[in-house]
């Protein structure tokens, strides 16, 4: 029969072993806490540096622009560049005192966790400035079709904008997030899909929708070099001076009132011009 193990050395071997283990703890923690320290101060003298620096080179002039943007004013918040960079800044290096901090705590789960989030910080800050510049980029191409669409006069100029820019918005939002480490193959296949059916529908509706609009924009093309204001025409029975030519239509001055033409209707009616008139 086995004897039982005497229980005064097994409790004196277990509190042995916990007093020298907290022991030789107790100067990595204070040696741990003490790289805390160091790493908050650093951290802060430099991103209040950066702060200022970046505050008096006019770095928030990029900001004030994208405050600008109709989606970010609908959000109802004001971004500053200079303190979103300083806070990066000084969490990122933060990060970098704490990976130190649990090596020499010897903690080598909260160790690993911690060094991917350092090697993570990095893709982030490229993604976030990928995603500053597409919404600039996405924004200019918006405001470049509002106006060639409002100098043809074509309907529905600020929808056709705002749909392009939601567009490349989300092309813009996918290659951050891909840019991050994140999946997006299911959100491009879906974008995909979701695109191609809104091209189709927008192509259908729209086309039957402006098909006047397009053909007199169209026939401007073939009528504004042989027509000018002042000059006398005459289109079939109506005589009269041209007062104004847009791109869509052509107004005559008949007596004491005014006839509009679409440009399209003088590809089919008879027109006789008076030169000396």
């Amino acid at each position: 029969m086995k004897e039982l193990p005497n229980l005064k050395e097994v409790l004196i071997s277990t509190l042995t072993k916990l007093i020298n283990q907290f022991v030789e703890f107790v100067p990595r923690f204070i040696f741990a806490f003490f790289i805390l320290f160091i790493g908050y101060v650093v951290a802060k003298i430099l991103a209040i540096v950066t702060k200022k620096v970046l505050e008096k080179v006019g770095f928030d002039k990029i900001g004030d622009r994208l405050n600008e943007i109709s989606i970010v004013k609908q959000l109802q918040t004001e971004i500053k560049l200079s303190q979103i960079v300083s806070k990066v800044l000084y969490y990122f290096i933060m990060l970098g005192f704490v990976t130190d901090a649990t090596k020499t705590l010897g903690i080598g789960a909260i160790t690993s966790l911690v060094e991917k989030l350092v090697n993570f910080v990095p893709q982030l800050i490229v993604a976030a400035i990928m995603l500053q510049i597409g919404v600039l980029v996405a924004e200019a191409i918006k405001n470049a079709v509002v106006s060639i669409c409002k100098s043809f006069n074509v309907p529905s100029a600020k929808l056709i904008g705002n749909v392009i820019f939601a567009f490349f918005l989300v092309i813009t939002l996918i290659s951050a997030l891909g840019q991050a480490g994140i999946n997006t193959e299911l959100l491009e296949s879906s974008f995909n899909l979701m695109i191609g059916g809104i091209i189709l529908a927008f192509a259908v509706g729209y086309g039957f929708a402006s098909r006047d609009v397009l053909a007199n924009i169209l026939s401007s093309f073939y009528t504004k070099n042989r027509y000018k204001e002042g000059q006398v025409i005459k289109v079939d029975e109506t005589k009269g001076i041209i007062t104004s030519l847009d791109n869509t239509t052509l107004t005559l001055q008949t007596g004491e009132t005014k006839t509009v033409f679409p440009l399209q209707t003088l590809q089919s009616k008879k027109v006789e011009i008076f030169e000396n008139e």
